[in-house]
């Protein structure tokens, strides 16, 4: 590869590199240096929650009304959609690292003025620069996460640090109950603390950026290739001494004319001419979340209030119980995300708060519920709802080239909140400030319609991007062919290039053999009952070929099909040494905490299925026993 620094047509294997790279301490570096920006924002959000009430009683030391609340919460989502547009545009422009340096700077100056107001305009407009770093912050970290998360692990990992949002909101929730107590902080003077720990935090989360790279797929665009390939040198580096064996051989390659900038009108009709299927999905997902989660959440803590008689200094404790059900949803639901698939996963999340809020309302407009209840239908519902509403994030920067990745999550999440963010705590303010509960059951509804509107869209419009490429989901807008040598390149197994041609031609053989029945009793799942209708293309079969001779998507679904059965091999292997063997003994035997979060748990359950391995009453496993000639052992294949 040549490597002057004038914009021209490279060839790279730098996406391949970063996406066949086992998990190791650097994926945990991103995950806490990254990640962690949602725990900011939940703690913003759940704040205003927790104190809202108290704000609104005398000798708070600020006159707001339950209205003002929601207009705050309109005006702070009306900020993250501004900073989301503007610095979306220059993280794609100026790079990553550069822009969540900067946005993280914006947030934590803004929430830190903000418990200095005295009056509502000074809590507004701090409130809308708080959300404007907010806003920057989705554009530039979600674009660099998925960068340099493999791909076997992104829904899962880009899942569970979306839902770190609730962690941040405990955090908020149990801090209150201090700041809230009268006998510690006085009514005029503990909410103000209260914003002070999301500076706190981000002065913290600052320094652990510092060691977190640009995104060399960035680099690359930009001219910078020689830039990508040194810190892609170290991060392979680091992982060799860490896991001390070393990496398979890159498969593919993808030839890109770099350019310095892409200009906006080519950005936008990229989203809207050559992907409107994708657009319209993009905008449903975050219309429907958005509208949900600003509406309820901003709000919770009123309703508790005014509606069910919790006192002020109480709603910390509903609201700490609320965050732990919505971290857990994406954390329990996120593996499903890349095993059972984009698809029914969010559409099932969606179409499911949809019915539990529904419910509620209409219990609701009964009278028939008490505090407790009315909070256990609100937790559920957003248990189901908060692995959707990351998957909103998840899908528009998977499904856009990368160009254009940070802009289009910028521009969905703008529009999309803009059109359910802003409305949504204005509408539920004026229905709570009404006193009216059959409103607030209407409120209910319409935030349940706009979620099963985004269930809907993804029946219909959904992208099956599960364990794909970044580069295969949307191909870049610079990119042109690889060569042809690169295409047909394998990626050679050590144990595999010792066997003689014979014994190769029979270990392929059988490996393909694996993965037909692997797939036939997948595909034999998914045409039972319901599941035959669901809209969308199917998988494709499996070829010993696939690898080097097909279309991108199908080999890179043949390239996860071989890994699988390699981590399965490499399970029933280690049985026939050592068995029996607990799990977690196994798992340090196979080296499985490389693979990735949940990849040895699949493994291994799929050697159960299969018969390649056997499961003990006190969780431990063996290699099957013999059976006769002929027959097939308990639990095979079905």
């Amino acid at each position: 590869m040549t490597t002057t620094s004038e914009p021209r047509t490279v060839t790279t294997r730098v996406p391949a590199r970063l996406d066949r790279l086992p998990w190791s301490r650097f994926h945990w570096r991103i995950v806490i240096g990254l990640g962690t920006v949602w725990i900011l924002d939940g703690l913003e959000v759940t704040i205003v929650g927790a104190v809202a009430s108290r704000m609104t009683e005398p000798g708070s030391g600020i006159s707001l009304t339950t209205a003002d609340i929601g207009s705050a919460a309109a005006i702070y989502v009306a900020g993250a959609c501004i900073g989301a547009l503007l610095f979306g545009r220059l993280t794609d422009r100026f790079g990553r690292k550069k822009l969540f340096m900067v946005t993280l700077g914006i947030y934590i100056l803004a929430t830190v003025a903000t418990a200095f107001a005295q009056e509502p305009w000074y809590f507004f407009l701090f409130r809308f620069l708080t959300g404007m770093g907010i806003g920057g912050e989705y554009a530039a970290i979600n674009s660099a996460i998925d960068e340099l998360i493999p791909a076997r692990n992104r829904g899962q990992v880009d899942l569970a640090i979306n839902g770190s949002y609730w962690v941040g909101a405990a955090i908020g929730s149990l801090a209150a109950l201090a700041f809230l107590d009268t006998s510690l902080f006085a009514a005029d003077l503990g909410w103000r603390l209260a914003f002070g720990i999301g500076g706190i935090l981000g002065l913290g989360i600052m320094l652990v950026r510092r060691h977190v790279p640009e995104s060399p797929r960035w680099l690359f665009i930009h001219g910078r290739e020689k830039e990508a390939e040194r810190i892609v040198d170290e991060i392979e580096a680091e992982v060799r001494r860490e896991t001390g064996q070393e990496l398979p051989e890159p498969s593919e390659a993808i030839t890109i004319r770099q350019r310095e900038a892409i200009p906006f009108r080519e950005i936008a009709r990229t989203a809207f001419q050559r992907y409107p299927r994708r657009a319209i999905l993009g905008l449903a997902l975050f219309v429907g979340q958005a509208f949900l989660y600003n509406a309820i959440v901003f709000d919770l803590g009123t309703m508790l209030s005014n509606y069910f008689g919790v006192a002020s200094g109480s709603v910390p404790y509903f609201m700490a119980i609320f965050a732990g059900a919505n971290f857990l949803g994406p954390l329990l639901l996120g593996r499903l995300f890349d095993t059972v698939g984009r698809k029914p996963m969010i559409t099932g999340t969606y179409i499911g708060s949809a019915a539990v809020a529904v419910v509620l309302a209409i219990l609701l407009i009964n009278g028939s519920l008490t505090a407790w209840w009315f909070f256990v239908l609100v937790a559920v519902t957003f248990f189901v709802a908060s692995a959707g509403a990351s998957s909103a994030y998840l899908t528009v920067s998977e499904v856009f080239p990368m160009e254009t990745r940070a802009l289009s999550i910028s521009l969905f999440f703008a529009v999309g909140t803009a059109a359910g963010g802003i409305t949504g705590p204005v509408l539920f303010g004026q229905f709570i400030h009404s006193g009216n509960a059959d409103l607030v059951a209407l409120g209910f509804i319409i935030g349940a319609a706009a979620m099963a509107l985004g269930g809907l869209a993804e029946v219909f419009f959904g992208v099956r991007a599960e364990q794909q490429s970044l580069e295969n989901i949307a191909k870049p807008l610079t990119a042109e062919e690889a060569e042809a040598d690169y295409l047909h390149q394998p990626s050679p197994q050590e144990e595999r290039e010792r066997m003689r041609p014979e014994e190769r031609r029979r270990a392929d053989s059988e490996r393909a053999e694996r993965i037909a029945r692997r797939n036939a009793r997948r595909r034999s799942y998914e045409r039972e009952g319901l599941r035959r209708y669901r809209p969308g293309t199917g998988s494709s079969f499996y070829s010993p070929g696939m690898v080097g001779t097909t279309g991108p998507a199908s080999r890179t679904s043949a390239m996860a099909d071989q890994s699988l059965d390699d981590e399965i091999e490499r399970v029933a292997r280690a049985l026939e040494d050592h068995s029996p063997s607990r799990e977690d003994a196994l798992e340090r035997a196979v080296g499985g905490r490389s693979w990735g979060p949940g990849r040895f748990r699949k493994a291994l359950h799929e050697a159960v299925r299969e018969s390649r391995a056997e499961q003990l009453p006190d969780r431990s496993y063996r290699a099957p026993r013999q059976t006769p000639a002929g027959t097939r052992p308990h639990g095979g294949e079905r």
